[in-house]
């Protein structure tokens, strides 16, 4: 079986953390061995910077919307050879957020006149110049704005130490990258994507992520289904 890089993406509060682990739960149950990252890890340097700035930091950083998409990029950048790792001794490894959400975040940030315009940004800055591999797949967990909202908030109400940050606390913001998200994944943004609801399919999703005879994914193509 060739290695395939399987992204979850969503707004803060959609559910990848708990999608994630059910399909890993899945995977792991048919003999498939999974590699699990999580961005923005926090803990390291760029992901600690951005944190920080999002909670009012790092010297109003947070306000461009430019410094923080070069932050987390930095972050990504900075995980290349774990990532080769995981590829190297995994059948799939699986990422929960990726390139995409600074894409959707940052155009969301600066509206629609510049959409285009910052996609090629950060497509270019973050596979082309920082040599980041392209996913073979994007899942988009389009969760309801609310529900994200409601998650989300219930979430820190229960952990003391997770205060929601400057993007989480902005419902428009949420509702506009939600926005941004499907159209990237009606476009089939430099890979294929699946959109699913706020409860998906477990066992189905690993049915397309393995393939029914273990063929690799072809690359042309994509859109949403």
């Amino acid at each position: 079986m060739v290695t395939r890089l399987v992204v979850v993406e969503g707004l803060d509060g959609a559910g990848k953390n708990t999608l994630t682990t059910a399909l890993v739960g899945e995977l792991s149950g048919r003999g498939v061995s999974v590699g699990r990252l999580a961005f923005p890890r926090y803990g390291t340097l760029h992901a600690d910077l951005a944190a920080d700035a999002l909670h009012g930091g790092q010297a109003g950083a947070a306000d461009s919307p430019h410094a923080m998409a070069l932050l987390f990029a930095l972050d990504r950048h900075a995980a290349r050879d774990e990532l080769r790792e995981l590829g190297s001794s995994h059948d799939v490894v699986l990422l929960d957020r990726y390139v995409a959400s600074n894409a959707a975040y940052s155009a969301a940030r600066l509206g629609p006149g510049r959409e285009a315009e910052v996609l090629d940004w950060i497509g270019a800055l973050e596979f082309d110049r920082l040599g980041l591999p392209v996913p073979d797949l994007q899942i988009l967990l389009d969760t309801p704005t609310g529900l994200a909202a409601e998650r989300a908030g219930s979430r820190e109400a229960s952990d003391p130490g997770r205060t929601r940050d400057r993007y989480e606390r902005d419902a428009a913001l949420q509702a506009a990258t939600g926005d941004v998200y499907r159209r990237l994944a009606a476009s089939g943004w430099r890979s294929p994507w699946r959109v699913l609801g706020a409860d998906p399919d477990v066992r189905g999703l690993a049915d397309l992520v393995v393939g029914a005879r273990g063929e690799p994914w072809a690359r042309s193509g994509g859109g949403s289904g």
